[in-house]
């Protein structure tokens, strides 16, 4: 990653500097809590304390120029940020805990090394058996099985090939020298950048209410998947926003991952292959203020949901994209997740048990610090957009934040760990799904909320319709048992 070496190390102040914040606001931050949390070679703290720093700082930036007031105070707690990190490790429904991990996903023995495989959902699960020529009803030992006699790179290949995910597990050097991980060092850490034809700054002061909520009555089209976009879209939906998941009919997400990332937000199907369906988003987009995307670059154009195009339809509007592997490079079509990214940029062989078994960090730190990133591109954005006007595009990738952590931020021996008791962080709330246990946001400024507006309601099952006119707060919101 080619970065300024003034900010060797100072992950906050590289990620506001690459969303064009002004310099010196990450050194009036204040940080505390307890010490060696999240502990692994890599410094998977620095990274996480980081994401969460710039985020919470774009939040209270944003929340001064709307408001006309002084930047609040912005203090972040390592405990509140290493809950936050854990969240779907840390969520009780009812008292069960979520499977994050279906059977078939995790790393396999080949025949010239290791290959992680993901299958959570189903599709992919079939994908995978397919291309190996299995059966539907394998299980682990068959697909071990068949592993052991293939290589790794080969099975690679062969898995993407037919829509499935699965990586060969390579070292730094290996990633370093294959062409998309020479195509990641070659770009930032994030883009944030003017879109499309210049508009007038769009200034909508900021309706008084107690909490501070620095995204009331702005709009949020959230079309994102899994954990980083949604930690995304759930933190615009704690600081005020009118968040709308928009999902498929035929991609059901995860109920366990929906309990962990829904609050806030409502959730709504919509077919935008049916005339009815575009039609409803049309309108949706008519009004919005953001759109997320959390899909392969390019998998959304077919809908008119290029970012140019969404530029010439909505001016002035914020679009941020998320992917796993960047939008460029002989990978910008592959899917990806935060456990094959790990796999594939060497963080699995750094982390690697004694025996030379590839290790995982203790947290999916890239999904969940990528999503406080682009959380934080998206409220940089609606700041510049109120001075300056003008829409913004935000780009972000997993590959590119493991960058982060693997080639810039300086590893450092291990200090001592304070004695730290998670649940201080976790609360609980019953809702549509049951009762959550659930971790706190880790995002704070003073003034700000503590936690959200509701509980996540049922996947799927809202109306496609904003719930408040612009100017709401975002506050009394009907739960879904209202609805």
């Amino acid at each position: 990653m080619d970065d300024d070496a003034r900010y060797q190390g100072d992950a906050a102040a590289l990620a506001w500097a690459a969303l064009g914040g002004e310099a010196g606001l990450t050194g009036r931050v204040r940080h505390g809590g307890a010490r060696g949390l999240l502990p692994a070679r890599l410094p998977v703290m620095d990274l996480a304390r980081a994401t969460v720093t710039v985020c919470a700082l774009a939040g209270a930036e944003l929340a001064a120029a709307r408001s006309g007031g002084a930047l609040p105070a912005v203090e972040v707690d390592d405990g509140a940020v290493a809950a936050a990190f854990l969240s779907e490790r840390h969520l009780r429904i009812d008292g069960r805990a979520p499977e994050n991990f279906a059977p078939l996903s995790g790393f396999w023995h080949t025949a010239d090394g290791w290959l992680r495989t993901h299958a959570n959902y189903p599709h992919h699960r079939d994908r995978l058996l397919a291309a190996l020529g299995l059966p539907e009803s394998a299980g682990p030992e068959a697909l071990a099985a068949e592993l052991a006699g293939r290589s790794a790179a080969e099975t690679e290949a062969a898995v993407y090939a037919a829509g499935g995910l699965a990586v060969a597990v390579r070292d730094g050097k290996e990633w370093g020298d294959a062409p998309q991980g020479a195509a990641v060092a070659r770009r930032p850490l994030l883009r944030l950048e003017p879109l499309g034809a210049a508009t007038p700054p769009l200034r909508a002061p900021l309706p008084a209410g107690d909490p501070l909520l620095p995204a009331a009555g702005l709009r949020v089209l959230d079309l994102t998947r899994v954990i980083a976009g949604p930690v995304a879209t759930r933190t615009l939906a704690l600081l005020g926003a009118d968040v709308l998941r928009i999902d498929a009919p035929g991609l059901p997400e995860s109920r366990d991952a929906h309990a962990d990332t829904g609050f806030g937000k409502r959730s709504a199907v919509l077919d935008l292959d049916s005339r009815a369906g575009r039609a409803t988003f049309e309108e949706l987009l008519s009004s919005a203020d953001v759109v997320v995307t959390g899909y392969r670059p390019g998998a959304l154009d077919r809908f008119g949901l290029a970012p140019e195009v969404l530029a010439e339809r909505r001016p002035g509007i914020v679009v941020a994209r998320l992917s796993a592997w960047g939008d460029y490079g002989p990978w910008v079509g592959r899917r990806g997740f935060d456990s094959l990214v790990q796999a594939a940029t060497g963080i699995a062989v750094t982390e690697a048990a004694a025996d030379g078994t590839p290790g995982v960090l203790p947290a999916q730190a890239l999904d969940h610090g990528t999503g406080y990133l682009l959380a934080a591109a998206v409220l940089r954005a609606l700041t510049e957009r109120s001075r300056t006007g003008g829409a913004r595009l935000a780009t972000l990738a997993l590959a590119q934040t493991a960058a982060l952590l693997t080639d810039v931020l300086p590893r450092r021996a291990p200090g001592p760990a304070d004695a730290y008791d998670p649940a201080v962080r976790l609360t609980e709330t019953t809702g549509p799904l049951g009762r959550l246990r659930h971790a706190l946001p880790p995002v704070s400024f003073a003034g700000g909320p503590a936690n959200w507006a509701r509980p996540p309601g049922e996947w799927g099952t809202d109306t496609p319709v904003w719930e408040f006119g612009h100017g709401g707060t975002g506050r009394g919101a009907r739960s879904a048992a209202d609805r």
